[in-house]
């Protein structure tokens, strides 16, 4: 279908990046291609000179979810207007050539904002995504509420991550907009239930009789950080355990784990942080060591981790942030801690470890069931070619 429609996709985050945002980014793009679309994806990148353009053909190079996808990284510089002044630049030089019919922003600040903007100068139809916590940041200071209501009102086609972040938006805007709920698809062949692999808990250095609570992904404030901490402590007071943190800590909560480790030096030396695994196949076999996995996000959209624990076949305890609610029915597929009362983590996580295996592993299938049953790529493309008619109902018909 190379005839298909030309859409530029901005997103602040894209593989080799880590995190859920820079998946979904790959696997949306990744599925337009499969729709038929040709897509370019524009992602920002410090790992670049300033102003720098650099292009990777077929991004499937740097994730298997964007076979097929054009990749530019865009070098940022230390100042963000900067930065957006000149990505719009770069956006007028790579439409000149590439002639593109849809603009789609990956999140709404900045590139929701800016592909709103670039659509609107040059006659384009535009697609906004909602995916996490970005409707909150503008909705209140120091975020931007004019422009998060403009960018909102100019859209044409609005689509979330959930239905609590539709519902947000459509209070915003005071009318119901049509928000497209895309829903995050998992691989589930890929992340699937299995025995965690020996070697790589020894390799680890988590003990035998260590209980794994584990987290995946970026690790900072707005994915509950301290209390974490405060689970991991609550727990080792029980029982020998290890905080497993499948990904990185992100740089400026660091600080969090310095002060952490003066109080409490010995359980400091129990989190045991991954790093950045490229591969999805190394980040399931990271979550099937995880006794429980944890997700007590303050802020959230629908956290890909989550659902991909959930795959696994993992317990898992989560708050009820977001749309975490919509694939979490607490005491049938997992358990809710609301968000007022996540000092209680580490509570829960005694009480879920206590349960007999029986029951644990009862959890886990039916946490596995709601993934199949709601989280898989055929939905997510029957969504992605709805919105794709709905934006240019012409080219579609």
């Amino acid at each position: 279908m190379a005839s298909g429609p030309r859409v530029l996709l901005l997103a602040e985050r894209f593989p080799p990046d880590i995190g859920g945002l820079a998946r979904s980014g790959a696997r949306t793009a990744g599925s337009l291609v499969r729709l038929g679309a040709r897509v370019d994806v524009v992602a920002w990148t410090r790992a670049a000179s300033p102003g720098a353009l650099e292009t990777v053909e077929d991004a499937g190079e740097v994730s298997p979810f964007a076979k097929g996808v054009t990749l530019h990284r865009l070098g940022l510089f230390g100042q963000a207007d900067l930065s957006m002044q000149h990505t719009l630049d770069v956006l007028g030089y790579l439409h000149a050539r590439r002639r593109y019919d849809l603009v789609w922003g990956h999140y709404l600040y900045p590139p929701g904002f800016l592909a709103v903007v670039f659509a609107k100068s040059a006659g384009l139809a535009s697609v906004l995504s909602a995916r996490g916590n970005d409707v909150d940041q503008l909705m209140f200071p120091p975020g931007d509420f004019a422009r998060l209501l403009w960018t909102l009102e100019r859209a044409d086609v609005l689509t979330a991550a959930s239905a609590d972040l539709g519902r947000k938006m459509a209070v915003l805007l005071g009318r119901d907009p049509g928000v497209e709920v895309i829903p995050n698809a998992v691989d589930t062949a890929l992340f699937s239930p299995g025995p965690g692999d020996a070697a790589l808990r020894e390799r680890l250095g988590i003990a035998a009789d260590e209980v794994v609570l584990g987290f995946s992904g970026e690790l900072r404030h707005k994915k509950g950080l301290p209390f974490l901490l405060a689970a991991l402590t609550e727990v080792r007071r029980v029982r020998p355990a290890c905080l497993l943190v499948i990904g990185e800590v992100r740089a400026r909560d660091a600080e969090h784990l310095l002060s952490y480790r003066a109080e409490h030096p010995e359980a400091a030396a129990r989190i045991v942080v991954s790093g950045a695994l490229e591969s999805p196949a190394l980040i399931a076999e990271h979550l099937r060591l995880c006794d429980v996995y944890l997700q007590p996000s303050l802020w959230e959209g629908m956290p890909n981790a989550l659902l991909e624990a959930m795959a696994c076949a993992r317990p898992v305890i989560a708050s009820d942030a977001g749309g975490i609610p919509e694939a979490v029915d607490s005491g049938k597929n997992g358990f809710l801690v609301p968000k007022a009362l996540l000092n209680h983590l580490g509570q829960a996580c005694l009480d879920v470890l206590g349960m007999p295996a029986s029951e644990r592993e009862a959890l886990g299938r039916a946490a596995r069931e709601r993934v199949v049953a709601r989280f898989q790529a055929d939905a997510e493309a029957a969504v992605l070619e709805r919105v794709l008619a709905r934006a240019m109902p012409r080219s579609s018909a």
